[in-house]
């Protein structure tokens, strides 16, 4: 059974932009790394009903209004810890006009400072021009889209992928995106009001026309709210804007639900998802890695869907941290959690994401998902196990 679950030609068409050799199974004894998921009530407020919320969480319309107005930007007051992340879900929100006024999530280091010295690092790729991905995406691309989130410089954007959930098979509501589009690191907390939408823009219509165009026609699958997400310790303790060692765990899984409610899993909605491979080959054993996204700092502008093939490298930024992929693509911020494709057995499967770029747009680079990816992936899957 493909594990695209779209048409025939569609699941050949994205196929056929994909080729890789891999011979073997990466590491399998990296040590694992996890956000926790134990209970926030010892930092929480007490709601009316008796049940403990993190502090910030909106329990009435005052504060609700203020949330949604982005009057909680104090960051010493924002949730920070694995166990705290809230996002409730407020309708008609994020509408076609608030999405296009949506910036770019940038996360770029200069070549200098990108791990030249370490003997794991390869010389830095040539440029490759990225492809505009086939329209309608639907047809071509339908796992990808894009997640925006409130941040305290206003609302931002970044890419996503859906992905299998082992514990609902066929029916998944999990997207694999950047540990940055979700949490701030270890000088903020978590984002707000995020959100997912498979095959924004559907059409590709231009940002103008985005900007006012009906909202199914930039939502065709709806609004999909992150009711839990899950990212790495290493993200949270060390994780910032310029590269370094915690970009080789710059990885998250959101667990998301349908704004306006329904019975059907985000997978079931969109007809598509793609697993993750856990300790896929190292960047010099692998021959060619497509990368997807949203591009949205110039020269583009978020409104279309790119793409870039190329045979990857390796980046390091310590000998203790995971050697990432590093790959030539001129894709700019916005891209940032697009998810990192492979051929593998015939089946087209996610190996990394799309994580930190050179300040001229020449290169991007994606964590190695080894033991802490997979410890990550598997706490928010077992947490919703039971659940529909």
């Amino acid at each position: 059974m493909p594990l695209i679950r779209r048409s025939t030609a569609a699941a050949a068409a994205m196929t056929a932009l994909l080729v890789v050799s891999a011979s073997a199974c990466g590491p399998g004894d990296d040590k694992a790394g996890s956000a926790s998921s134990t209970s926030a009530a010892s930092d929480g407020q007490q709601a009316k009903d008796g049940i403990t919320l993190p502090k910030g969480v909106p329990t009435s319309l005052g504060d609700l209004k203020k949330w949604k107005e982005s009057g909680w930007k104090n960051w010493d007051n924002w949730a920070r810890r694995a166990s705290d992340f809230a996002n409730p879900v407020i309708k008609n929100f994020w509408q076609p006009s608030r999405m296009a006024k949506a910036k770019d999530s940038p996360n770029t280091v200069s070549t200098q400072a990108a791990g030249q010295n370490q003997a794991a690092t390869d010389p830095e790729p040539p440029a490759v021009p990225a492809k505009q991905v086939s329209r309608p995406y639907h047809q071509n691309m339908a796992p990808v889209g894009k997640v925006f989130f409130d941040s305290p410089e206003g609302p931002m954007v970044c890419s996503g992928t859906v992905v299998d959930d082992p514990a609902h098979p066929g029916k998944s509501n999990l997207v694999w995106t950047a540990g940055h589009c979700v949490h701030s690191g270890k000088k903020g907390g978590w984002m707000r009001n995020i959100v997912f939408v498979p095959s924004y823009n559907d059409d590709g219509l231009s940002a103008n026309k985005a900007r006012t165009a009906a909202q199914r026609e930039v939502t065709p699958y709806g609004v999909w709210w992150a009711d839990w997400s899950q990212t790495s310790a290493e993200w949270i303790d060390a994780g910032g804007e310029t590269g370094g060692t915690a970009s080789s765990y710059d990885f998250a899984v959101l667990r998301v639900k349908p704004e306006n409610g329904g019975g059907k899993s985000l997978q079931e909605t969109v007809g598509a998802s793609v697993p993750v491979w856990f300790g896929a080959p190292s960047a010099n054993r692998v021959s060619s890695i497509g990368a997807y996204g949203y591009p949205a700092a110039p020269p583009y502008d978020g409104a279309k869907m790119f793409n870039c093939t190329s045979r990857p490298g390796r980046l390091s930024f310590s000998p203790t941290a995971p050697t990432m992929y590093r790959i030539g693509c001129s894709m700019t911020g916005g891209t940032s959690g697009g998810g990192w494709f492979v051929n593998h057995g015939g089946k087209t499967v996610l190996v990394s994401n799309s994580s930190i770029g050179s300040y001229g747009h020449t290169w991007l680079a994606g964590p190695h998902l080894g033991a802490e990816a997979k410890a990550v992936f598997g706490a928010i899957s077992k947490k919703f196990a039971g659940k529909g």
